[in-house]
C-alpha cells in the first residue's frame, strides 16, 4: 500500500517516528557512543605513559626548584606554576589531536615546517632571541621565553614521513633518497646547530631524520651515506667550538683527578655533583623534597640535571621507575609503528620515538658522565614549558595514529 504524506511532511525512517521528525534522544546516544569508542592497547599504553611521567615531572620540578625560589624571597610554587600551566594547555590539547585523522597530517606537513623554520629565523631578531649558555636559542615573548627549536623536531619529522611517503617506490635510487630530504634537513639543523650554536637540539634533529630514514626501509647501503655525513657533521660542530671541545673533554676526565675534584665551577663541577646526587640517594633515596645539591651545589637542577634530583631524593627506585615509563612508551609507539599499514604512520611515529626516548636517553647518558654534556632536556619531565608543550603535541600525533590500528575483540562465548 502507498505512503500518504502530508504537504511539509516526510516519510519516517526506521529511526525516526511518524511524520520525519528526527529523534535527538538517539542521535545524542550515537554521538555519545562514538566519543567512548573502545581503543587499542597502544593508545591507552602511550596515554597513561605520557600522563604519569608528565605529574612526575610537576612534582620533580617543584622539589628541585623550590628552594631556589624561596632563597630568591619568591613563592616555593613560583616555577612549578608556570610548567603547569604548559601542562594543563598541552594535556587536553593532546587528546584533542589524538581525535585528528591521518589526512589532516599529512596536509600540513609543509605549512608546519614553513611555520616552525620561520619561527625559529626569530631567534636571531635583536630584542627577541636571547643567548644563555652561549646558545642562542631562545625567544623573549612578553613574560615568557620560549623555544622554537622545540617545535621544529615535530615539524620535521611529520615532514619527512609525507615526503617519504611519497616517494616510497623510489626509494631504491639514491637520488630520490637524498633529494629533498638532505638539503630541507640540513638547512633545519643548520639552523639551529650553526646559527644557534646549539648543538644538544641539531643532534636530536639529526637523529629524528635519521630515525625517518630507517623506518621509511631505504636499502642498508643508501641510509649509511646520512649515517655518516650525519656522524660527520656532529663531529664537526663540536671540534669548531671551544665550549663544546670543554664539555667533551671534561666527561672524558677522570672522576679522582685533582683538577675535576677541587673544581668549583664548570661542567666538570656539574658532572661530578650530578654524580654525587645519584650516589646520596642510594636505593631508596634521602626523601621527596630532602636534595642537598639543589641548594647552589648542582647547577641546572631542574633542567638537565633533574635526573640527578630524583636519583636523590628517590634513590635506585624512582630512578628505575622512571626508566620503566620510558620502556612502556617506547612500547607503545613501536607496536603502533609495528601494526600499522600507513608507510606515513610508521615513519613519522618512527621520528617521534626517536626523538622522545632517544632525548631521555641521552639526557641520563650525560647525568651518568657516559655522555658529554649537550644541554638537552628529559621529556616529560625537565623544567621548561616549550619542551614540555611539544612532547605533548607529539604524544597526539602519535595517539592519532593508535586510533588507526584495530581493535582486538574479546573472543566471542558460545553457549550450550
Amino acid at each position: 500500500m502507498a505512503t500518504i504524506t502530508t504537504p511539509g511532511t516526510r516519510p519516517a525512517t526506521p529511526d525516526e517516528p511518524a511524520g520525519g521528525t528526527p529523534r535527538r534522544g538517539f542521535a545524542a546516544r550515537v554521538s555519545l557512543g562514538r566519543v567512548f569508542t573502545p581503543v587499542p592497547s597502544e593508545f591507552l599504553l602511550i596515554a597513561s605513559t605520557a600522563l604519569i611521567l608528565t605529574g612526575f615531572g610537576l612534582v620533580m620540578v617543584l622539589s628541585a626548584t623550590m628552594a631556589d625560589s624561596l632563597a630568591k624571597g619568591e613563592s616555593p610554587f613560583e616555577v612549578v606554576l608556570k610548567q603547569a600551566a604548559f601542562a594543563i594547555v598541552g594535556i587536553p590539547l593532546m587528546f584533542l589531536l589524538s581525535r585528528f585523522p591521518v589526512t589532516f597530517w599529512k596536509k600540513i606537513a609543509w605549512p608546519a615546517l614553513i611555520f616552525t623554520v620561520g619561527f625559529q629565523l626569530l631567534v636571531f631578531v635583536p630584542g627577541v632571541g636571547v643567548a644563555n649558555d652561549g646558545n642562542r636559542n631562545w625567544i623573549q615573548v612578553g613574560g615568557f621565553q620560549m623555544q622554537p627549536s622545540e617545535f621544529l623536531k615535530l615539524s620535521l619529522a611529520l615532514w619527512l614521513g609525507y615526503v617519504l611517503y611519497r616517494k616510497r617506490t623510489l626509494l631504491g635510487s639514491w637520488k630520490h633518497v637524498f633529494i629533498p630530504v638532505v638539503p630541507v634537513g640540513g638547512l633545519v639543523i643548520g639552523l639551529v646547530a650553526v646559527g644557534s650554536h646549539d648543538l644538544g637540539t641539531g643532534l636530536i634533529l639529526m637523529a629524528i631524520l635519521l630515525g625517518c630514514l630507517f623506518f621509511s626501509g631505504v636499502k642498508l647501503r643508501l641510509f649509511l651515506v646520512p649515517l655518516l655525513l650525519v656522524v660527520g657533521a656532529a663531529a664537526f660542530f663540536a671540534v669548531t667550538s671551544p665550549n663544546r671541545m670543554a664539555r667533551i673533554m671534561s666527561s672524558l676526565t677522570n672522576f679522582d683527578s685533582t683538577a675535576c675534584y677541587n673544581a668549583t665551577s664548570g661542567d666538570c663541577w656539574q658532572a661530578v655533583h650530578g654524580v654525587w646526587g645519584l650516589a646520596n640517594g642510594g636505593v631508596f633515596g634521602l626523601g621527596l623534597g630532602n636534595s642537598r645539591e639543589k641548594y647552589g651545589w648542582l647547577p641546572a637542577q631542574a633542567n638537565d640535571y633533574i635526573f640527578a634530583i630524583l636519583g636523590e631524593e628517590l634513590g635506585l627506585v624512582g630512578c628505575l621507575t622512571v626508566l620503566v615509563l620510558f620502556t612502556l612508551f617506547a612500547v607503545g609507539a613501536f607496536h603502533v609503528i609495528r601494526k600499522t599499514h600507513d608507510p606515513f604512520v610508521r615513519i613519522v611515529s618512527g621520528g617521534i620515538t626517536v626523538w622522545i626516548v632517544g632525548q631521555a636517553i641521552v639526557n641520563i647518558g650525560v647525568v651518568l658522565r657516559i655522555l658529554p654534556v649537550l644541554g638537552v632536556p628529559l621529556p616529560f619531565i625537565s623544567q621548561g614549558g616549550t619542551s614540555l608543550l611539544s612532547v605533548l603535541i607529539a604524544c597526539g600525533v602519535l595517539l592519532s595514529f593508535a586510533r588507526t590500528l584495530p581493535v582486538r575483540s574479546a573472543p566471542a562465548t558460545v553457549e550450550r
